[in-house]
């Protein structure tokens, strides 16, 4: 079972949690070019190692965190609040 360090509730069950998406995105000026729209919200890196990602305590205290999750074996480095409110707001 993969644990999730809640900086609000502590150690919970990834149950608990909602993925938010890659926390590392940057969403394009509103006047992007059509290819930067195309590649942010098709195109993906598949990255292998640390990752940065989103999570939200959607059982728990309803916050939102910046995980940061090894992809190759779920590990979990270390956790803390997220700047962002949520995954919608410009990131």
């Amino acid at each position: 079972m993969l644990l999730i360090p809640c900086p609000w509730c502590g150690a919970r069950a990834q149950i608990e949690f909602t993925y938010g998406g890659d926390a590392t995105l940057q969403r394009p000026a509103v006047d992007a070019t059509e290819t930067d729209w195309v590649q942010y919200v098709f195109l993906r890196d598949n990255p292998a190692g640390a990752h940065q990602e989103l999570w939200q305590h959607s059982a728990g205290c309803r916050q939102w965190l910046r995980v940061s999750r090894d992809t190759r074996t779920h590990e979990i480095l270390e956790s803390a609040p997220a700047v962002e409110a949520s995954p919608g707001d410009a990131r």
